[in-house]
């Protein structure tokens, strides 16, 4: 399993259509695509313009070639894009430990 961990960074004052943005493109495309298994989004206190933004992959090609090669890709950023202050930045990760 692949964790794609991507940090955004919103418009300030846009907070409220963000959270209602991100959370059906979710829903609506990315649950829809390929290998998908789970998401989390994490709002920034401090910083209320700053997300955090977990997607769990089966594989990495399911995000860097299957999703982001796809018509659903465009799909997403046409419904999340709008927001950001700049493009988001993007990591993948695989498990080394966790908790019970």
């Amino acid at each position: 399993m692949i964790l794609e961990v991507a940090d955004i960074r919103i418009t300030p004052g846009r907070q409220a259509e963000f959270d209602a943005a991100i959370q059906r493109g979710l829903a609506d495309v990315i649950g829809r695509a390929r290998g998908f298994r789970g998401f989390k989004v994490n709002k920034g206190v401090e910083s209320p313009e700053r997300y955090l933004l977990m997607i769990f992959w089966d594989t990495l090609e399911d995000h860097t070639v299957a999703f982001r090669g796809g018509p659903l890709f465009a799909e997403w950023r046409a419904i999340v894009g709008p927001f950001f202050a700049a493009p988001p930045q993007v990591e993948h990760f695989t498990l080394l430990a966790k908790s019970a």
